[in-house]
């Protein structure tokens, strides 16, 4: 049972995390530099002590590349 909700819990913060970059992006014509400023301007929250955000942008005009995975004991 908690492989399901690992994997669920894994994509809805994937998917939260990717739309906050799309909003971002629609509304001041660049994608976020970084998760921190996701987290500060969009209200974006990671449970650090659960997973790991790995948020790697190439250029402001260009989708981020972002990969939720668990941290080992969480």
């Amino acid at each position: 049972m908690s492989d399901g909700s690992t994997v669920e819990g894994r994509g809805r913060l994937e998917d939260a995390v990717r739309r906050a970059a799309v909003t971002c992006y629609a509304s001041e014509g660049i994608y976020p530099p970084t998760l921190a400023y996701l987290e500060e301007h969009y209200g974006v929250q990671v449970d650090e002590s659960r997973y790991t955000v790995f948020y790697e942008a190439f250029a402001e005009n260009l989708m981020p590349d972002i990969t939720v995975v668990e941290n080992e004991g969480a």
